[in-house]
């Protein structure tokens, strides 16, 4: 469809005429769709503003005072800026601040974030005492989130292979760290 005939579509609606605004929909509602879609990542948000975008072009066609060339990104931007109305509806308001004060900090106090590190610390020490292959074997599974057939092509062993040494090197982490508890 020519730029051109969206201008005079455009035309026709402000005066109202019902066949100029069903014919503009259905040569450009798929496009205005695909932008409503790609801002707002919902099907059926989308499919609602689209229908509130119709229903401005309708009531706003009077106000276009642009060429035929200009019609097009005119009725994108009307999408776009529904579309950016809706997403910023979308944000929950911010909370009042005496509500704030209420809200629990989940970060780790100083007491439990030196634990963590003490227990990292000794993680370690028993990670080392293990062989080479085996602790990287267990912090690329358990750190990294390797599977058991990645570990396996990785180093070049069977897959049951592998299973034991992650199973054994798991025995033998455990009896580190109660050693040193």
């Amino acid at each position: 469809m020519e730029r051109d005939d969206i201008g005079g579509l455009l035309a026709r609606v402000a005066l109202k005429d019902r066949a100029a605004f069903s014919l503009l929909y259905s040569r450009i509602s798929a496009k205005l769709f695909a932008i409503c879609i790609r801002m707002l990542k919902d099907r059926g948000e989308a499919e609602e503003a689209l229908q509130d975008v119709f229903v401005k072009i309708w009531h706003k066609a009077g106000s276009y005072t642009g060429d035929g060339a200009n019609a097009y990104p005119w009725l994108c931007a009307i999408v776009r800026y529904h579309c950016i109305d809706r997403l910023r509806a979308r944000r929950p308001q911010g909370e009042d601040i005496d509500t704030a004060i209420d809200i629990a900090d989940l970060a780790p106090d100083p007491e439990q974030h030196a634990v963590l590190r003490s227990e990292g610390g000794r993680i370690d020490t028993c990670l080392e005492a293990l062989d080479p292959d085996r602790a990287l074997a267990v912090r690329q599974a358990y750190v990294e989130g390797l599977s058991y057939q990645e570990l396996a092509d990785h180093f070049a062993v069977p897959l049951n292979t592998m299973r034991t040494w992650l199973r054994r090197s798991l025995l033998k982490l455990r009896e580190c760290m109660d050693e040193h508890a």
